[in-house]
């Protein structure tokens, strides 16, 4: 008889613990949610988390506030999500840098980028895309290298950080066309943009949408593109295959992931809404160029595997690592 009063009251206190956690999940959200940002403000990732938030307050009628915690080509802000309570209130921004890049790329990381998260929810996608100072005299890639090759220390790139995924590209630019250019990082877009309208740099790849304006404007020359084909919103721009560079099929992606261990009524939730406002046509508008994406958690998952493990091999290739 003990022995089954004893189970009984385990049994007990494992429902009641469920009824507890359905409950906490329904409520969800009850007060501010914070979406973490790992790169600086002006950006896109600062504005695809901005432009969620706004629609996801209105959808909750809770704030979801942005915040932007910068370092470590993202891993100051990861390490702060995967040590948060797992409770859906302290979300992070996951990227191509800290759930594909840096896992390789530093030696030492605070966090792991599959067992440290719940994978919430791919979003979009982004092609990069090559651009030069307005006055630098080229007009094309071809150009490009010609004068990379005829004057090899006249050449600076800019960056958005150490281990970016416009930092790879074009290191691995410059070792398929056997040129040199010197690297300059900075800590956000904005900062990249200033510079290279200035021509302190000269050359960077960076995030399509971003430069979207700025090419448009003819405040800096686009050489090409690195998607599968070109883009309606500027036909002109071959791709980087069409001259004659393979290889360079791709470009940021983003998601939203939350700490591990976070429920899954709380994850699916998110996913849901997320999925819903990604459809809008308000908020696809604010984000020209982008490939919407979504999907369920799993599908997430399986994406972040299979993305560490392809840019392992870059970053091996390329002998990068960051201590």
């Amino acid at each position: 008889m003990a022995l089954l009063r004893a189970f009984g009251q385990i049994v007990l206190g494992v429902a009641l613990a469920s009824v507890g956690t359905t409950a906490f999940c329904q409520q969800y959200p009850d007060r501010p949610v914070k979406i973490v940002v790992p790169f600086a403000p002006g950006g896109f990732t600062d504005i695809l988390a901005r432009v969620v938030a706004q629609e996801l307050t209105r959808k909750w009628g809770q704030s979801v506030v942005v915040e932007n915690r910068l370092g470590a080509g993202g891993n100051i802000a990861g390490e702060f999500v995967a040590k948060s309570p797992p409770d859906g209130y302290t979300l992070l921004i996951a990227s191509i840098t800290t759930h594909g890049i840096n896992p390789t790329l530093y030696r030492s990381m605070a966090f792991d980028a599959v067992k440290d998260f719940e994978p919430i929810i791919l979003m979009v996608s982004t092609p990069n895309v090559l651009v030069v100072n307005a006055s630098l005299p080229v007009a094309t890639v071809q150009d490009l290298v010609s004068l990379a090759k005829a004057d090899p220390k006249r050449l600076s790139y800019a960056s958005t950080g150490i281990g970016s995924s416009v930092h790879l590209q074009a290191e691995q630019f410059k070792s398929t066309l056997g040129i040199q250019m010197t690297h300059i990082p900075y800590k956000g877009s904005s900062q990249v943009l200033t510079d290279l309208l200035a021509g302190t740099v000269q050359v960077c790849f960076d995030n399509f949408v971003f430069q979207l304006p700025n090419i448009k404007s003819g405040r800096v020359k686009a050489l090409a593109i690195t998607s599968h084909r070109r883009s309606p919103l500027i036909p002109d721009i071959p791709t980087m295959t069409e001259v004659g560079v393979s290889g360079f099929e791709f470009g940021p992606w983003f998601g939203l992931a939350a700490p591990a261990k976070t429920p899954a009524a709380i994850v699916n939730k998110v996913n849901a809404d997320v999925n819903a406002v990604l459809q809008m046509t308000e908020v696809q508008e604010k984000l020209p160029g982008a490939e919407i994406l979504g999907g369920s958690p799993q599908r997430f998952s399986s994406f972040i595997k299979q993305d560490i493990s392809k840019w392992g091999k870059i970053v091996r290739a390329l002998d990068l690592r960051v201590d």
